[in-house]
């Protein structure tokens, strides 16, 4: 739903994936269940431009079929929330559309295997319970060794832990040389064409507050990556790479990327405030 806070910080995960996997056969479909006001969806999508890359379709107002044949249905009512449906029209998987790469990954390859995934999802719901009482907690050790059971569990979640670890690291633990390290680790291997997950660790290392060490190095290389992952066309990717540049003392870089970005994202007045920030920087 547009007024829905989690469902809008998902779109530019979702966008990224959307280009990840678009030539892999898979479709994306972002599906307005609860709108408060669903003449206005179209204007809060073209306002997004290609920050919103995906398929948008709207099913409100009642009697709202799709709510009631997919969420009802396996008993979900809070949203964001994705369903995988494979090729031969099964849903698949259930879950948060945090969770989707790995997911998506397995069906396109051919590897994933339906019949294990209730007891994977028991595990799984098990295992991230336990990690949000040691996020909750702020016990960096802990959530970083539940991860590692976690993914000897399932190795496909490794990508994903993987960046849940670095965040533990940067966000929990503040060791910044460990975070780098791993995020090194990463980029060269589990997360090299993930461009949503190479943003995200190049975007806290450019601009969390109280870093006294920034890899600002790493968080370029990482950033390039991603947009070259994107064919330079996502906005999220494209604000990090310009933050870098800026972050690196290389201006013009810094001004040319915004501007893409603003030229991407509809003239947004974030993006336009930036753009500023960048030329007085000159």
């Amino acid at each position: 739903a547009t007024w829905c806070g989690p469902c809008r910080e998902m779109i530019p995960h979702v966008s990224a994936l959307n280009t990840q996997f678009k030539d892999k056969g898979v479709t994306f479909i972002g599906m307005a269940i609860a709108e408060r006001n669903p003449a206005g969806v179209e204007a809060f999508v073209k306002k997004k431009g290609a920050k919103m890359n995906y398929r948008v379709a709207v099913d409100a107002p009642a009697p709202n079929n799709t709510l009631k044949g997919w969420m009802t249905a396996v008993g979900q009512s809070e949203i964001p929330w994705s369903f995988v449906v494979d090729r031969d029209g099964k849903v698949a998987w259930i879950g948060e559309p945090g969770s989707l790469e790995p997911i998506l990954q397995q069906v396109v390859d051919g590897t994933y295997d339906i019949k294990k995934q209730p007891e994977i999802a028991a595990r799984r719901a098990e295992f991230l319970t336990r990690l949000e009482k040691a996020d909750a907690a702020k016990d960096g050790d802990t959530y970083i060794a539940i991860a590692d059971e976690m993914i000897a569990f399932d190795p496909y979640s490794s990508g994903a832990l993987g960046l849940a670890k670095f965040k533990a690291l940067f966000r929990i633990k503040k060791d910044y040389p460990a975070a780098y390290g791993l995020a090194k680790k990463l980029f060269e291997n589990e997360l090299k064409n993930t461009p949503d997950a190479l943003s995200q660790m190049a975007g806290k290392i450019v601009e969390a507050e109280g870093v006294f060490n920034r890899d600002l190095d790493l968080a370029l290389r990482m950033a390039l990556r991603a947009d070259a992952l994107t064919s330079s066309q996502n906005v999220a990717v494209l604000e990090v790479l310009a933050r870098a540049y800026f972050e690196k003392g290389q201006i013009d870089k810094a001004v040319e990327t915004q501007t893409a970005a603003v030229g991407h994202g509809g003239n947004d007045a974030d993006l336009v405030e930036t753009l500023k920030k960048y030329k007085a920087g000159k």
